[in-house]
Parts: C-alpha cells; sequence; structure tokens
C-alpha cells in the first residue's frame, strides 16, 4: 500500500497517559477506520520516542507516522548534542512548534518523565500544549474519562495506574465503534526508561480487571 493510500486513514482511535507515583503510564488501541469501515486491525499508534519519552496519536496515520519519525530523530540529535535527555516540556514544546508550522490531521500525547517527575501533555493539531497528571484522545476518550476520573487517585502504585489504564481503554474498545482490536501498554521510569508490556503480561492485566 502506498503512502497516498496510508494516509487517507483516520483512526477514530483511544489513546490514554496516565501519571504514577515514580513514572507514567502510556497506551493505545489498535483500530484505524475509514468512516464505519475498519481499514486496518493493528495499528501502531504508540511509539517510543526516547528512552523518558513516548508519543501517541489520533488522526491520520500518514501524519502521525511522519511525525514520529520526526520527533525520535530530534530527540536522538539532542541527546547526542546535548548528552543528555530531552525534558518531557521539551519534547512538547518542539512537537507543538512543528505543528504551528505545518498543522496536521492529529491530536497527540506527549508522555514521559525527566527531573521534574512524569508528566503528559496533550498537543492539538494546531501546537496548542496543555501539561495534565493524565490525558485521553481521540474517539474513545469520554469512555476513558468517565473510567478515569472515578478511578483516578493522587500517589498511584504502578500496577494501580496500568490497571486503570487498562480499564479506560478496554472500556472505549467496549463502546466506541471506531476503537478496539486491542491495545499497547508501556511504562516510562527513570529507572528503566521506555518498557513496553509483552503480550503475556498484558493478557495477565486484562485478567486481573475482568
Amino acid at each position: 500500500m502506498n503512502e497516498d493510500n496510508i494516509s487517507t486513514f483516520k483512526t477514530g482511535t483511544s489513546t490514554i497517559g496516565i501519571t504514577y507515583n515514580g513514572g507514567v503510564i502510556v497506551g493505545a488501541d489498535h483500530r484505524a477506520t475509514m468512516g464505519h469501515f475498519i481499514a486496518n486491525k493493528s495499528v501502531k499508534k504508540l511509539f517510543k520516542i526516547g528512552d523518558n519519552l513516548a508519543l501517541t496519536t489520533a488522526g491520520l496515520v500518514g501524519h502521525a507516522q511522519s511525525l514520529a519519525r520526526t520527533l525520535a530523530a530530534e530527540v536522538s540529535l539532542f541527546e547526542l548534542r546535548r548528552n543528555d535527555q530531552m525534558t518531557v516540556k521539551g519534547a512538547a514544546t518542539l512537537t507543538a512548534n512543528i505543528l504551528s508550522g505545518r498543522p496536521h490531521w492529529v491530536q497527540l500525547l506527549i508522555v514521559g518523565v525527566d527531573g521534574d517527575g512524569s508528566t503528559v501533555y496533550s498537543i492539538d493539531s494546531a501546537g496548542g500544549s496543555i501539561p495534565d497528571v493524565y490525558c485521553a484522545t481521540g474517539s474513545g476518550s469520554p469512555y476513558m474519562y468517565g473510567v478515569l476520573e472515578d478511578g483516578y487517585r493522587d500517589g498511584m502504585t504502578r500496577k494501580e495506574a496500568i490497571n486503570l489504564a487498562a480499564r479506560a481503554l478496554s472500556a472505549s474498545g467496549q463502546r466506541d465503534a471506531a476503537s478496539g482490536n486491542g491495545m499497547d501498554l508501556a511504562v516510562i521510569t527513570r529507572e528503566d526508561g521506555f518498557q513496553e508490556l509483552s503480550d503475556a503480561d498484558l493478557q495477565a492485566v486484562l485478567s486481573s480487571i475482568k
């Protein structure tokens, strides 16, 4: 499939970022849609862009993939030049500047940890950037926010945050026709960096929340 066809895919999408005591959880579903048609059941919407940073994407797949490549390259260049990791705020500002110069049909989360702790930034298609302790994007976000606002609390443990993210993504997959077909979840900490849950670990989490 050529790039022109890929770029027409609209991802209804559910993506999520949740801070907890020591790190941040980030996740996304797998479904891509064109109107009412499920165009793909295994689209990647969660991207590692640095050892301490992740990106989630909702919107046109072509724009999302291009941004993921650009951001990963820019973060890598920054680290080579500075011999230090880019901050979450720095990555969010970089992303916002890219989008304000040439708008993309996307809604993004920049999620990560640095010396100031863990943060989730929501970034709109025109470059608006808003930090928060948790955030959900995409057509499934109303269902996820219902779960988040009921279940989130300050000082959550890693396990509690993972379970909450899985519950929220499961809820969107049950109620939002443009979301579903599984999920990706990852944990980011200062000590261990970006670690995506294996299929076995993810299945164990999903079994525990049923």
